[in-house]
């Protein structure tokens, strides 16, 4: 499963995706071409018309997306509430204005939804699900962050270039260790306390012990293997995310989740 940051967006990438036999979920981007099944093959849908005959909320049509890659998705929208479509008109005529443009009515009449784009069959993901899911790129944008302050790859102040691979290098090193350990302490935190995983607690934690992490690696594997336990015996005590009332993105996610995978449990049964 890849989620995409509307940043990332890119057509061919999601038509290999696809071809490969993997899920995807993104926003849309304002350039997508956009198809729907018609009687006579694929007719081009004209966002702005479509929406504008919707009295609901939320919606979800089948199209393919790309003028030439045309890739079999799901399209769901969701409505926003008006005080956040009004401030991203504002955000939008600001920025047009400073380039002497004026924002299309089209443009402006989009904003007032969240457009999704995802391959995930309905019998995996509901409508619903897929408006929930998609919140979780929030990691993404962690894990950048984890990278540039935590573990100071914005901040180089080397001036030689073998220094600068070295530093580098050594950064890199400390983000793959950091990484690959990250799955088991996030499943050990929710299977034994159901707490879940913050990365940048993770990522302080283990750059603390960025010296002794480093001398344990040039001995020998014995004492690597006993360091890494004990390194992530104090981090599953250390790196929770701090518990709250309201439910984080991932626990709706699993509800949401745990709620279809039992109506079509329910359904096998019935049918059986």
């Amino acid at each position: 499963m890849f989620l995409f940051a509307l940043g990332y967006f890119k057509i061919q990438a999601l038509a290999r995706l696809a071809t490969a036999g993997a899920y995807f979920l993104t926003r849309r981007n304002h350039q997508t071409n956009i198809f729907a099944p018609s009687a006579g093959g694929l007719q081009h849908v004209e966002l702005t018309q479509m929406l504008q005959a919707v009295e609901g909320n939320l919606i979800e049509r089948d199209i393919c997306i790309g003028a030439k890659e045309l890739v079999p998705s799901r399209l769901v929208a969701v409505r926003m509430p008006e005080s956040i479509v009004n401030e991203r008109r504002r955000i939008a005529k600001k920025k047009a204005k400073k380039k002497g443009d004026i924002p299309s009515k089209a443009h402006l009449n989009l904003l007032a939804w969240n457009l999704f784009i995802s391959n995930v069959p309905s019998m995996i993901w509901k409508t619903a699900t897929v408006v929930k899911g998609y919140p979780i790129r929030w990691q993404i944008e962690l894990m950048f962050k984890s990278w540039k302050s935590y573990l100071h790859l914005a901040s180089i102040n080397t001036k030689k270039a073998d220094t600068t691979l070295c530093y580098l290098y050594g950064r890199m090193l400390l983000i793959v260790l950091n990484y690959a350990l990250c799955p088991h302490i996030r499943h050990h935190l929710w299977v034994k306390k159901k707490r879940e995983l913050s990365v940048l607690k993770l990522v302080r934690h283990f750059q603390a012990l960025a010296d002794r992490w480093m001398h344990a690696i040039f001995q020998s594997e014995c004492v690597l293997r006993r360091f890494l336990q004990r390194a992530c015996a104090t981090a599953a005590r250390l790196v929770a995310k701090a518990s709250r009332k309201r439910q984080t993105t991932a626990q709706i996610l699993r509800e949401s989740l745990s709620q279809q995978h039992e109506a079509i449990e329910f359904a096998a049964a019935v049918n059986a």
